[in-house]
């Protein structure tokens, strides 16, 4: 059984790794919207690493509770979640961000 100070450090863990995914993220569309794609592209990379090892994080604990054990929730661990999950779509929209501002940006290259 993880302890509630266990959970609450993979919730911390949760919100740093998501955290710096976000950061990354919204550093891609920065880049993207300035032009930059493989500037773009490679941040968008590191959200996806961050993101991973958040998801990493999070699948040890889904996998003791699926075995039996069992799991206090607490307020920061749905924090971590939380941030999580709306990091995991952020990324996805960044990616479709990026191909639009390309898309825009051969548009315009036509002009």
């Amino acid at each position: 059984m993880a302890t509630k100070e266990e959970i609450s450090m993979v919730g911390f863990a949760l919100v740093a790794y998501a955290g710096d995914a976000r950061t990354a993220a919204v550093h891609a569309l920065d880049a993207a919207e300035a032009g930059d794609f493989d500037k773009a592209n490679e941040l968008v990379e590191k959200a996806q690493q961050d993101i991973n090892e958040a998801h990493n994080q999070q699948t040890q604990l889904l996998s003791e509770e699926a075995g039996g054990a069992e799991m206090d929730v607490t307020f920061i661990m749905v924090h971590g979640q939380d941030t999580l999950m709306t990091t995991m779509l952020l990324i996805d929209e960044t990616r479709y961000m990026i191909r639009m501002f390309k898309r825009i940006k051969q548009l315009e290259d036509k002009q």
